[in-house]
């Protein structure tokens, strides 16, 4: 899945437009002739592909970075992490949006093909557990019951294996559908991780898709049905789906902007990350959009996301915009200094 960042009906792109970019089934958005304004006389062209769940945040930054600099064309696509990364460690695109850190054999690839990564933290976001709304009486489960409904080996088949009091519940003796993202997906891998121990680790009658919004289709059409994915998604369907909290010996906490910012909800929450292939730096446009994600947002940035007395940076701003979450100011910080060393290293001055 792509999106065309070049523009929307007025030159910017809505949070719903955002999130459509990551269910369409091609293209997902379309440019138009309203480019902005070329600020600096950058030109050239920035590929940008991996997570899927990413993809709005990534596409948000590319628009705004081109609507200053509209001779600077950023083609965003959301192939996967895990198939993003195979792309960006051999050298196929410059940026890499990842919703988990770089496992140590993709790192081993970047080095055999001599990519330099810079690994910086863009987002926050949580894992939402979800289940039909007519399933009114799941309201809470515990980490060891995600644990015991989704691991590899898994006996537990109906509602009433998983709690026996469920048994009684309206098809509470029925079998449990499960839903949630393939293994090319780095959601995929924070969820066995956090949930089962170890990556991979999941039971095989699962239906598995690469994309989130079949995941909330399939268990928005069935009772039966239990899924995880982004917590961006449920708000994009919360009529449709029923948010489960999840209890880690804290009571249950459900996934919201102030539980995930605060570092309240786990152990599902996790950040996210955009690696940029620092060997490109040299190139002045590559260097300003990679500036971009940690400068101060303008008088142009939409401030409905912005708390009062708030200064966000274009990364913070995008990731609530879309419905994801900022990542604290100390972050911040720290990326602005590891993208400074970063630069030193490739021997650009600031």
């Amino acid at each position: 899945m792509e999106s065309d960042t070049t523009g929307g009906v007025d030159g910017r792109l809505g949070r719903r437009a955002y999130l459509a970019a990551v269910g369409g089934s091609a293209v997902g958005l379309s440019g138009c002739l309203v480019r902005g304004a070329d600020g600096r006389g950058l030109d050239g062209r920035i590929v940008v592909d991996g997570s899927n769940t990413l993809l709005p945040h990534g596409a948000a930054v590319a628009e705004e970075f081109q609507w200053r600099n509209n001779r600077v064309r950023i083609p965003v696509r959301g192939s996967g992490t895990g198939a993003g990364f195979q792309r960006f460690c051999s050298g196929n695109t410059d940026v890499q949006n990842a919703s988990r850190a770089i496992l140590d054999d993709e790192e081993a690839i970047c080095g055999s093909n001599g990519i330099d990564f810079l690994e910086l933290e863009a987002a926050l976001d949580g894992i939402a557990v979800w289940a039909h709304p007519d399933n009114h009486w799941c309201d809470t489960l515990t980490v060891e019951e995600l644990n015991r409904l989704w691991r590899s080996g898994s006996d537990v088949d109906t509602w009433g294996d998983l709690r026996e009091e469920w048994a009684d519940e309206p098809f509470g003796d029925e079998e449990i559908d499960l839903y949630g993202r393939d293994s090319a997906s780095g959601t995929f891998d924070y969820f066995t991780q956090a949930i089962n121990g170890e990556y991979g680790n999941i039971r095989s009658d699962y239906a598995g898709s690469a994309d989130t919004n079949v995941i909330v289709r399939g268990v928005r059409g069935n009772r039966h049905a239990l899924g995880f994915g982004g917590a961006g998604y449920y708000y994009e369907n919360e009529d449709d789906l029923r948010l489960v909290a999840v209890d880690d010996g804290n009571g249950g906490v459900r996934p919201t902007r102030e539980t995930i910012e605060s570092g309240e909800y786990t152990p599902l929450s996790r950040p996210m990350y955009v690696y940029f292939d620092a060997t490109q730096l040299t190139r002045p446009e590559f260097r300003a959009y990679a500036e971009f994600f940690f400068e101060p947002i303008d008088g142009d940035a939409d401030e409905s996301v912005v708390d009062p007395g708030e200064t966000l940076t274009w990364t913070q701003w995008a990731a609530r915009k879309v419905g994801y979450y900022a990542i604290p100011d100390e972050t911040v910080e720290e990326s602005r200094e590891r993208l400074s060393d970063a630069l030193a290293r490739v021997g650009v001055d600031e």
